[in-house]
């Protein structure tokens, strides 16, 4: 274990600063400071309001993960950060902390992919990723099925939501039903108690001629909608318990089918389930019983790993330490856009080493050598003392 890498990742893609420490697959530490409260009040995230807490959240939760994996930032192998997709202004705050800190202690630079991070963690769960991998990705911003014959390098789309993505459309139910936000946590606590068989709601994309593997919930969300509106335009009582379970069911039950038919198609036998959705206790109970019936091993891991954190960077970070590749430059930018068949973002070698952008040392157990690859001068940078900036 201890010739493993030793990474530590930041992630600040939405509203919750992430910072977790890796060593090779082992977790040793995931501190998480959500800003989900200051959001509540206006039904969603508010992406200033989001920025604002990853400034003011970030040095303390970077402390905080450090005290709790027992390490110094000195003997971290580098440094991972989400560059995308995500909220440009909440990115760059993760980027540029990143940046800092590699820079102060000469450590290489990583900038990785949100979706290939969420991937990736499940390593920290249940040991290293079969090669392929089959991924079901379900989350407020995503629902993507993606083929991943190697998490750092090649991570293949299959399909896509085409309009909201699941999580999106569990917020939105929530709002209908005045249940408050964020909305997936309480429908899956109510839908407990309801009947999932009780009113039939649409499946998106289920047909013959419809594309396999693309996702849609706008039709669902709005004919769970207008359900509702009918039933209070009658003056009759909306049963919350039985809307949430059958608006579940039907979210759950395309997810799950369509994951499956995909392994089939590919010939995976394997289907990882990932994202903040992925703590639905439907989809994950769902999954099983229909990985079981096809004979596919199914990884999902626990709730907690599933939303966004700290720990998924650091996990795909030390992948790519101990598969060596390039490190990023010391340019890396935000990406809110960054495609997921980029699972990070290479360098041309400036980042890193022990003396900084200038350094042509090869660092730590990941072997790679950092040159300048910068024309230009970064004197104001290099007036200041590296013991200063950490």
């Amino acid at each position: 274990m201890a010739d493993e890498p030793l990474v530590l990742g930041i992630e600040t893609s939405c509203d919750e600063t992430g910072v977790g420490v890796v060593r090779g697959t082992t977790l040793l530490a995931d501190a998480v400071a959500s800003s989900v409260d200051e959001h509540a009040r206006f039904g969603g995230v508010v992406p200033e309001v989001a920025s604002r807490a990853h400034l003011e959240a970030m040095v303390p939760t970077i402390e905080r993960a450090l005290k709790e994996a027992g390490v110094s930032a000195r003997d971290l192998d580098g440094i991972a950060v989400t560059a995308g997709p995500g909220l440009a202004g909440a990115l760059l705050v993760g980027v540029s902390a990143a940046k800092a800190y590699a820079y102060a202690l000469g450590k290489p630079l990583y900038g990785v992919n949100h979706l290939a991070s969420h991937i990736c963690v499940d390593q920290l769960e249940h040991g290293p990723l079969p090669e392929p991998t089959m991924a079901l990705l379900v989350s407020g911003g995503h629902s993507s099925l993606l083929l991943a014959p190697d998490i750092t390098s090649d991570v293949r789309p299959l399909g896509a939501t085409i309009d909201d993505a699941a999580g999106e459309a569990f917020d939105k139910i929530a709002r209908v039903l005045q249940l408050g936000f964020p909305g997936g946590p309480v429908i899956d606590r109510l839908a407990r108690e309801g009947d999932p068989k009780a009113i039939h709601f649409p499946r998106g994309l289920t047909g013959p001629r419809d594309a396999a593997y693309d996702f849609s919930f706008s039709g669902l969300k709005t004919a769970v909608a207008r359900w509702i509106e009918a039933k209070r335009k009658a003056g009759e009582e909306v049963p919350v318990r039985d809307v949430a379970a059958s608006f579940q069911e039907a979210v759950v039950d395309v997810l799950t089918r369509k994951a499956i038919r995909a392994c089939k198609d590919e010939g995976v036998d394997h289907l990882m389930i990932g994202g903040g959705v992925a703590a639905n206790s439907r989809l994950r109970s769902l999954a099983q019983e229909r990985c079981d019936d096809a004979g596919i091993i199914l990884r999902v891991p626990r709730p907690k790993l599933c939303t966004d954190n700290g720990a998924m960077v650091a996990a795909l970070g030390a992948e790519m330490v101990k598969r060596n590749r390039p490190a990023s430059d010391w340019d890396l930018s935000a990406d809110s856009s960054l495609p997921v068949t980029e699972p990070h973002v290479p360098g041309t070698g400036a980042a890193g080493g022990e003396d900084g952008p200038e350094g042509g040392h090869a660092h730590g157990s990941g072997g790679h050598t950092h040159g300048h690859a910068h024309g230009h001068d970064h004197d104001h940078v290099h007036e200041l003392s590296k013991d200063n900036l950490y």
